[in-house]
């Protein structure tokens, strides 16, 4: 089956009952961890996933959107204003039938518009068009991590079900030490495929997860 026939034939199955693969969404900011993406959406479609991806003005700058698309085999969506086919406004209609949104590297800026459900994109913006699960892959210097506007943030999303795959402790792009440092892909990757059941774990109800978890 190729690329161009898969969105259609999930489409069908969906809409019978049957299986279908699982529809996720990427989002990618800019943080120095944007380049990593790639493996990460190379990891979900060869578990059977279909990945879209959504990108921030400055995760352009890490990691080129045609990178991602070529990876995923579906258009790079940037731009809040621009209409999907239809009368669908791109962020509503990719919205419908998704499983999980993922965002990996999620900066400090980012956790913070969750947080408050701001909406100046199309990523901030999709997210609150999205009742699927959330999970987030936070990346950023150890000093913005343990600031307490970020630990704030952090418990705001959490006690609102998104889950927080924590980042890593070591050698950061900035030269320290300390936690910060994205999770690595593969760990991203069975998180996400655990959160839409694909993992050895039931899937949970369509909606943002209740119960909030850290990995």
């Amino acid at each position: 089956m190729s690329r161009g026939d898969r969105p259609a034939r999930q489409e069908t199955a969906r809409a019978a009952g049957g299986h279908a693969a699982p529809r996720i969404a990427l989002g990618v900011t800019g943080g120095i961890a944007a380049y990593k993406a790639a493996e990460i959406v190379r990891g979900l479609t060869k578990a059977g996933s279909e990945v879209h991806v959504l990108m921030t003005a400055h995760a352009q700058k890490f990691i080129t959107p045609l990178t991602l698309q070529t990876l995923s085999g579906h258009p790079v969506l940037t731009d809040p204003w621009e209409v999907a086919q239809g009368p669908d406004i791109q962020h509503i209609a990719l919205a419908r039938g998704l499983d999980l949104l993922l965002i990996a590297p999620a900066t400090a800026d980012i956790l913070a518009k969750l947080a408050h459900g701001i909406a100046d994109d199309f990523l901030t913006t999709f997210h609150l068009a999205v009742t699927a699960p959330v999970v987030v892959a936070p990346a950023m210097n150890v000093w913005m991590w343990e600031h307490p506007a970020t630990q704030a943030n952090l418990a705001t999303l959490k006690q609102r079900g998104v889950r927080i795959i924590d980042p890593g402790v070591g050698e950061l792009a900035c030269g320290e030490e300390g936690i910060g440092r994205m999770a690595e892909p593969e760990a991203i990757v069975a998180a996400a495929l655990q959160s839409v059941g694909r993992g050895g774990v039931k899937k949970k109800p369509r909606g943002r997860l209740r119960v909030a978890a850290s990995s």
